[in-house]
């Protein structure tokens, strides 16, 4: 028996074939007679020598046996060869779907510095398929396309769907990262009139008490921003049955909207389908299960039952919704905003009350 002390790896991508051709050659052995040394048929070996068959591992031992190359080394041609041709076939596919990428924000993912840009159409394919965690367009279509995905939204809808998915993946990549406890209905309920108290600290400060709090019982907050060709508030959709994700934008910057989207989205957690993803959008009908989200957050906040004879006074100065929101226990802007809301005061006056706010980083959220 040969032994196997020949050592070659080529640095790029051929079929064995190659290689066993040309050490056939070298040795004088025809395509026939090496075939009956190997016990093999001589079609095959011939398939082998075209690249149309590839080396099984035993078929390696028997080439090792009989020209002593190790069976590794042909395993090891065959591997790089059949990788370099699924990068061929990837590139190809790639190429084709360049018109799918363009569909996507790519210079907002890259100035959040969700991946380094693109140095092609086809680069931004490969990129944008990483960041959605899948292999394949059809990968992709299968796990977020509009298909599949259980919106809850009014026929109304403002935002590109791209972008809204989009979004939504910042989300998810975002709740990964917070480390939950598993869902506990009564934490959340529990968790969410702690947070009203917190509406009163200074925004920054009321929102990392408010990501401990749901954190602790089993939702991750994810703050995101809007990206272009958007127009949402929030939105609440489950991870896994454990855990849930309250994702905002923040895209009016001011406290009240902050809030009260919190609220809404805390509301469909509580008490609707763990199936569907509830988008909270701009020029949203108010119909159904988004106007008891509605109702349930305006409630939460402010009860009716303290509304009511606020608004019968009709003393809405700057003292007199400072000292209102002082009795609630709550941020003096969601009484602006919802004053506001009802047209009760115009949208130009008391907005001295409510919290400004700002997006100071490039990253994801």
């Amino acid at each position: 028996m040969a032994t196997a002390t020949n050592r070659y790896k080529p640095n790029y991508a051929v079929p064995p074939g190659w290689l066993l051709e040309e050490r056939l050659e070298v040795q004088g052995i025809s395509h026939a007679k090496f075939a009956r040394r190997c016990g093999r048929s001589p079609k095959l070996i011939s398939e082998i020598i075209a690249g149309k068959a590839p080396l099984e591992p035993a078929t390696a031992l028997q080439f090792e046996k009989v020209l002593g190359v190790d069976a590794g080394i042909w395993l090891g041609i065959e591997a790089d060869y059949q990788l370099h041709r699924a990068r061929e076939a990837e590139a190809t596919e790639a190429a084709a779907a360049v018109d799918w990428a363009k569909a996507f924000p790519v210079r907002e993912l890259v100035k959040r510095a969700c991946f380094p840009r693109p140095e092609s159409d086809v680069d931004a394919v490969a990129k944008l398929l990483a960041f959605f965690g899948v292999g394949s367009i059809d990968a992709w279509t299968g796990r977020y396309g509009l298909a599949n995905v259980a919106f809850r939204h009014s026929p109304s809808f403002k935002s590109n769907k791209t972008a809204l998915i989009t979004w939504l993946r910042l989300g998810e990549l975002e709740a990964e990262r917070q480390d939950c406890v598993d869902y506990d209905e009564n934490r959340f309920k529990h968790a969410v009139r702690s947070i009203r108290e917190l509406t009163r600290k200074p925004v920054d400060e009321a929102l990392r008490g408010t990501e401990r709090l749901c954190n602790g019982a089993g939702v991750a907050l994810a703050l995101v921003p809007p990206l272009p060709k958007t127009a949402l508030s929030g939105a609440a959709w489950w991870l896994s049955p454990r855990k849930a994700v309250l994702q905002l934008s923040a895209r009016h910057k001011s406290d009240d909207h902050l809030w009260f989207s919190f609220f809404h989205e805390a509301a469909h957690i509580l008490l609707h389908s763990k199936k569907s993803v509830f988008v909270d959008e701009r020029g949203g009908d108010d119909a159904g299960l988004e106007a008891e989200a509605n109702e349930w957050a305006s409630n939460t906040l402010v009860p009716q039952r303290v509304w009511e004879p606020f608004v019968a006074a009709s003393l809405f100065s700057e003292q007199a919704v400072r000292a209102f929101a002082d009795q609630q226990g709550i941020a003096p802007g969601i009484v602006v905003g919802r004053l506001q809301h009802k047209r009760l005061v115009p949208w130009t006056r008391l907005n001295s009350l409510k919290a400004k706010l700002s997006w100071t980083t490039t990253s994801n959220g």
